[in-house]
């Protein structure tokens, strides 16, 4: 019989491997090689607009932790995203290639057949682990094409309190059949009940799961679809215990939901912003928006601003463990979204034909053991420059597909233009004759 071994079983094993032969001499000289080549960790925070941050300047103090992270951070001030929503941006980011290219345009979207194999994960050396987690499940999509080339994708349900999440630990055997089951007969179908009698049941154990976290969260608990809760704090503290235990080198891919809508923060920052002196501008009506009060829009944007809080927070104790494992001695960290969020001109969220800079202009920071002081650069840079910066940093091959640049101040900012894309009603092999473009 003969028996096949995929990229990423054989990583696996070869990571085992390595353990028992870490006496042989040649073992050593090879494991020290490795110690000197650059981690890379990217942690990404779903919906978060630059605009709304208070590192930025942005009025409210939103981000108490990372303004003082950046004091010893690369700080970019004009960064986009490829696009307005998760599937454009995260796949630019992912990538290293413009949405006309990967045509990752509508809500379904994988990247195109071409890009499977051209990915952050693939462009690195087979010396490095690699290692994905998401929330959103429009991620884990991508996350599924590039499976090939990841080390350890953690699946999206390991940090579900509730939804799928339930459905996993209840049938750990036959996690695949369950799954298939519970989207097809229990699933809410039109927001307000579920589909079969016997679903009840589902619902009465999927509330009692969920209960002991209410008083935690008083605008609900944290979700991605109607039903799968999760705790930010669950997946970082997981993460902060499993990224210290990992070969290395690795590429790490922590792609997080808050604040992403439904704005449902801790109950310590909930009404933080509530009676603020907060003042809120009146612009122009957009011509494809809903009109929607001034009231709604403030109460929806302090909502927002408190979630941000959240992560804020949640982030910050993770750097904290990351530099108090001595981790950050051989990694570079960096912090970016990927789009943003608006609430001006009638538009609530992002999702929208109209490309306004709090949609897409979005933040990164990049932590390195060097930088000690802050640096600020003000050169207008993309998501798609990730790819090739971080092969750069980690002194690996180029990836001849990206379309992206070295950021500055790792090489001289290039003479270009920078580029949004919204084709939500684009089918990815036609043309984009229905798309707005920045």
């Amino acid at each position: 019989m003969t028996h096949f071994v995929s990229r990423r079983d054989f990583l696996k094993l070869a990571a085992l491997t390595s353990l028992s032969l870490s006496a042989l001499p040649s073992r050593a000289a090879n494991q020290l090689s490795l110690e000197k080549k650059q981690n890379i960790l990217i942690v990404v925070f779903d919906a978060l607009s630059a605009y709304h941050l208070s590192m930025y300047g942005y009025s409210r103090a939103t981000t108490p932790n990372l303004a003082k992270l950046a004091e010893r951070a690369i700080v970019y001030h004009n960064h986009f995203a490829g696009g307005n929503y998760t599937v454009t941006g995260a796949a630019s980011l992912l990538t290293g290639a413009l949405p006309w290219k990967h045509r990752a345009f509508r809500f379904n979207d994988g990247v195109s057949n071409e890009y499977v194999h051209k990915n952050i994960f693939s462009a690195f050396d087979e010396s490095y682990y690699r290692i994905a987690y998401t929330h959103n499940p429009n991620v884990v999509r991508f996350l599924n094409q590039f499976a090939d080339d990841i080390t350890n994708y953690i699946p999206y349900e390991q940090f579900l309190i509730s939804g799928s999440g339930l459905i996993q630990s209840i049938f750990k055997n036959d996690d695949d059949i369950a799954n298939i089951g519970w989207s097809r007969n229990s699933v809410k179908t039109d927001g307000t009940s579920y589909s079969l009698f016997l679903s009840e049941i589902y619902k009465r154990i999927n509330e009692s799961k969920i209960e002991a976290f209410k008083k935690d969260f008083p605008r609900g608990i944290p979700a991605t679809r109607d039903d799968d809760h999760f705790l930010l704090e669950d997946a970082i503290d997981f993460l902060s215990g499993e990224i210290v235990k990992i070969p290395q080198p690795f590429l790490g891919y922590f792609h997080f939901m808050p604040p992403h809508k439904p704005y449902t923060t801790h109950r310590d920052f909930y009404g933080a912003f509530a009676n603020d002196d907060f003042k809120y501008i009146e612009k122009t009506q957009d011509p494809f928006a809903p009109v929607h009060s001034a009231r709604f829009m403030l109460r929806q944007r302090a909502e927002y601003d408190e979630y941000i809080l959240y992560l804020d927070r949640e982030f910050g104790k993770f750097f904290e463990s990351l530099e108090s494992s001595g981790l950050l001695e051989n990694t570079t960290v960096v912090f970016t979204s990927d789009h943003g969020e608006l609430f001006e001109r009638g538009i609530q969220g992002h999702i929208t034909p109209s490309l306004y800079q709090p949609i897409v202009r979005i933040p990164l920071m990049i932590f390195q053991s060097d930088v000690k002081k802050r640096v600020d650069i003000y050169d207008k840079t993309s998501a798609v420059d990730l790819l090739p910066t971080l092969l750069h940093l980690a002194e690996q091959k180029s990836a001849d597909w990206t379309d992206g640049a070295i950021l500055p101040p790792f090489a001289p900012a290039p003479e270009r233009n920078i580029y949004a894309v919204q084709a939500a009603n684009t089918d990815p092999d036609s043309p984009l004759e229905q798309s707005t473009i920045m």
